[in-house]
């Protein structure tokens, strides 16, 4: 099939790869703009235009897509299927409308729940034991197309939202392939979604990752892991930013939620509202990112302090 494909972050450079190597013709490839990245502030390509400029394809960089200069552009692409990864923009209905077989949306989770920006990280915080990817037929609501494939992943006691982001970004590009196939001989059947099921995956911003002592160990285990690796959970000790990259949940401890209960030689075990946890990896402000165990060979946390 000829293809123009939209997409901006790494979760969707598997399945362009996946669709060119199937032998499908990439016919341009929109993405967002070049944005400044690093400390030097460089401007840097996104990652999916970096893959499509390695395959010599054609890319465009619209500020705003449904803008008419950036819909005349598209319309030099004739292709009979958009597919969208994570493209960071909302499409109009009129770009919705132009290829044949309309527009397809690889999405990280199982709909209709966890629609919106940010599926895979929440599905971990909310204690989720699945989630999966769904090929979506895109219409002008956020999310809300009807289904056409869904593949299940589960979510392991250890899954973080970096190794999840990479299962479900394999299981995207293997079922992108395959909708494709069948959307071409007409092999779909269509299942609308049930709004009453739904839920919202809110876009996540660095103070999503602030740790509220009070919650029970659980919950804040799994932010932890959730928000492994951006924007990361985090909590403050002695006035800088102590960020907590993997922790273990301890049941039987209680105390003041967000005191140190007790140091041992390789963790920090900080009271919760419920039960305690056992730091394992730690980053403190200024710092790289180590095992606590190292951390407190040169650093001393002391009992009876407070995160």
């Amino acid at each position: 099939m000829k293809i123009v494909y939209m997409g901006t972050p790494d979760f969707a450079v598997g399945p362009l790869k996946a669709l060119i190597e199937a032998g499908h013709e990439i016919c341009a490839v929109v993405t967002q703009p070049d944005r400044q990245k690093g400390r030097g502030k460089e401007m840097a390509p996104s990652p999916v235009k970096g893959c499509a400029l390695s395959y010599g394809i054609p890319v465009l960089t619209p500020v705003k897509i449904k803008e008419a200069e950036a819909i005349e552009e598209l319309k030099k692409y004739p292709a009979d299927i958009f597919v969208v990864a994570a493209f960071g923009q909302i499409l109009s209905e009129e770009i919705l409308n132009m290829p044949r077989y309309g527009c397809v949306n690889i999405h990280a989770s199982l709909l209709p729940k966890y629609r919106g920006a940010a599926p895979i990280q929440w599905s971990i915080i909310d204690g989720e034991k699945e989630t999966g990817v769904t090929i979506m037929q895109m219409d002008k609501g956020l999310d809300t197309g009807d289904i056409l494939f869904q593949e299940k992943v589960p979510i392991t006691t250890e899954e973080t939202g970096a190794s999840l982001f990479d299962k479900l970004a394999e299981a995207g590009s293997k079922l992108i392939v395959e909708a494709l196939d069948k959307i071409e001989k007409g092999d779909v059947v269509p299942v609308r979604q049930d709004d009453d099921n739904s839920c919202y995956a809110k876009m996540l911003s660095k103070s999503t990752g602030r740790i509220d002592w009070n919650k029970s160990a659980v919950e804040i285990e799994r932010l932890i892991r959730g928000l492994n690796s951006w924007p990361s959970a985090f909590t403050e000790y002695k006035g800088k930013q102590l960020k907590i990259w993997r922790a273990e949940v301890l049941p039987h401890i209680d105390g003041e939620p967000g005191r140190i209960a007790k140091v041992t030689k390789d963790a920090v075990i900080v009271c919760t509202g419920k039960g305690a946890l056992s730091l394992l990896e730690i980053q403190l402000e200024g710092k790289k990112r180590m095992s606590t165990k190292e951390f407190l060979l040169g650093r001393t946390f002391l009992e009876g302090e407070a995160l």
